[in-house]
């Protein structure tokens, strides 16, 4: 009876714990929830300014990298002859704003709702993937609480505030990743007798991640980087065992080969190779050398300090702590599967030696995981008996509970002071052109794409494409010009060789010194006349469909 007795009173008292972690959970996630929804305010608003973070995506890339879409709802066809077209390498993203567009119209706060009901799934998968893998290690049960405080440090960081809410390829690639890892996660373990793996868990999990390799590298190329992150699980869930990883592997990655050889076979080779080609010879530079290595590798280490200075601190706490003292926390592949995702990432941004903030985006995830899990596992209550186990954990708690604090203050401080300098700027550039009924109302600027996003504009870029600048201008006879701050002589060069650029505005747009003011020229065609011939004024052309090039021009009425 007294056996019975005691029993019972561990089970109420386990029942109480458990219900006191779920309570706290519940509250951790309702945070969580509350700022994932602030993500989705003043989406029409600048990216912050006067933040640490001076990142040249926020004048470029919601446009660049969905202009497939844009164009393809604007003006009937996404392709550009000559134009920068990374949709020919990179389809997934503009895809799935060509999702949203169908049914919202082209305009920037949708495209920029999608990066954040992407954020979102992040951070389900998050909260899955962590609680799935502490599962099967058996230390997870429902006692543990960093599926949340991941989730919660993640929701109220300033620094994925900023970038998550941008319509980049960054966010896509890291949900994809999340899912890639998740799936991983369900195949079946090396251990289990073969007659009792059913036919979901043998085939499911591997066709989901043969499927979502290929995905991450149209999202983003440099997922490359990342693949070793999923191929830790696969190892894993095989029991760390090279043969059965390789039996298991084989299939993933033929099917993942497969649907990425269809793509360039069947679209990419016959139709868009030039442009497939120029997205990889564009960023193929790198500024690292045996001279430099170790100047870039120190900035590169002290960059990361763009994902929060404490978080960042305490992940290189972490990594010491989990690799050099107790390295047995290595154990749970998630924990070693997030650092090669990090680490992969960071080599990437090593090399590519531009160092962007957004780059750092894909890396605060992992990091974020590996911190929590290090410090969770590690300060276990089956090591507190050490001495110096209490007060580390207290410190610990303390400082992330600091940490949560001062990131909400700095994002609800975001939240409450939106600024729209862009956007109105666009919004005048757009009335301008409106007015003026004898001049091609497209737009020749670096910024194009996003001002097409913000106001429906025609645009082409007047830096990148695989079309010399010259015969561009030449081919479509742009009548507008949007510099930022100057026009630089290159462009000078291109330009006046054809046009006389009239300065028409100017006007104040975000908070880059370099690339703060933008400047509305209109271009005015050199009138060259023949000796001996009248002059005849020539119709001003339209873009109707981009897709049949010059072609595609009708005289605009």
């Amino acid at each position: 009876m007294e056996r019975l007795k005691a029993q019972f009173q561990r089970s109420i008292c386990r029942l109480s714990r458990v219900s006191g972690v779920a309570a706290i959970e519940l509250v951790l996630l309702a945070v969580a929830a509350l700022f994932v929804a602030l993500h989705g305010l003043h989406l029409r608003a600048d990216f912050p300014n006067h933040s640490p973070w001076m990142d040249w995506a926020k004048y470029t890339d919601e446009g660049w990298y969905g202009d497939a879409a844009i164009r393809h709802f604007q003006r009937g066809g996404w392709y550009v002859p000559g134009d920068f077209n990374p949709a020919a390498a990179l389809p997934v993203w503009p895809l799935a704003e060509s999702l949203v567009f169908h049914f919202t119209g082209v305009n920037v706060i949708a495209a920029r709702g999608l990066a954040v009901a992407i954020f979102a799934m992040i951070l389900a998968c998050v909260y899955l993937l962590v609680r799935r893998w502490q599962n099967l290690q058996g230390s997870g049960e429902s006692t543990s609480l960093a599926p949340a405080v991941s989730v919660l440090l993640l929701s109220v960081s300033p620094f994925c505030f900023a970038f998550s809410r941008m319509a980049i390829l960054e966010p896509m690639l890291i949900a994809l990743t999340l899912l890639a890892l998740l799936c991983a996660s369900y195949l079946p373990p090396g251990d289990l007798p073969a007659d009792e793996r059913g036919w979901w868990s043998r085939t499911l999990p591997a066709v989901a991640v043969g499927i979502l390799l290929p995905l991450m590298v149209l999202t983003k190329t440099t997922a490359v980087f990342l693949f070793p992150a999923v191929g830790w699980l696969v190892f894993a869930r095989r029991g760390y065992q090279v043969r059965a990883t390789l039996r298991a592997a084989a299939p993933i990655t033929l099917l993942a080969l497969s649907l990425w050889g269809l793509y360039y076979a069947l679209v990419v080779r016959p139709h868009f190779l030039e442009d497939y080609r120029y997205l990889f010879s564009a960023n193929s530079y790198t500024g690292i050398n045996l001279q430099n290595i170790f100047d870039v590798l120190s900035e590169a280490l002290s960059d990361g300090m763009w994902i929060g200075p404490v978080l960042y601190s305490f992940a290189i706490l972490a990594a010491l702590y989990a690799f050099l003292i107790r390295p047995r926390l290595l154990k749970n592949p998630l924990v070693v599967a997030v650092a090669l995702w990090a680490a992969g990432y960071f080599a990437f941004i090593l090399y590519h030696d531009n160092l962007q903030p957004r780059y750092y985006l894909v890396t605060v995830v992992p990091v974020t995981i590996f911190m929590v899990l290090v410090f969770e596992q590690g300060f276990r209550k089956e090591n507190w008996c050490r001495p110096a186990t209490i007060p580390a954990a207290m410190v610990c708690t303390a400082a992330l509970i600091a940490l949560a604090v001062a990131d909400a203050r700095q994002t609800l401080s975001y939240v409450r002071h939106p600024e729209y300098s862009f956007v109105t700027a666009a919004q005048q550039i757009r009335r301008i052109i409106d007015s003026d009924r004898t001049h091609n109302p497209l737009v020749l600027s670096i910024s194009g794409s996003d001002l097409s996003l913000i106001t429906g504009l025609p645009s082409i870029c007047d830096d990148f494409g695989t079309m010399e600048l010259e015969d561009r201008v030449k081919r479509y006879h742009p009548g507008w010009y949007v510099a930022w701050n100057q026009v630089d002589d290159d462009k000078m060069d291109v330009l006046t060789a054809v046009y006389h650029l009239q300065r028409v505005a100017a006007f104040p747009a975000m908070d880059d010194p370099e690339r703060n003011l933008m400047i509305l020229y209109r271009l005015d065609p050199v009138q060259r006349p023949k000796r001996g011939r009248p002059i005849h004024r020539q119709p001003r052309l339209v873009p109707a469909n981009f897709d049949h090039g010059s072609s595609g021009l009708k005289q605009r009425r």
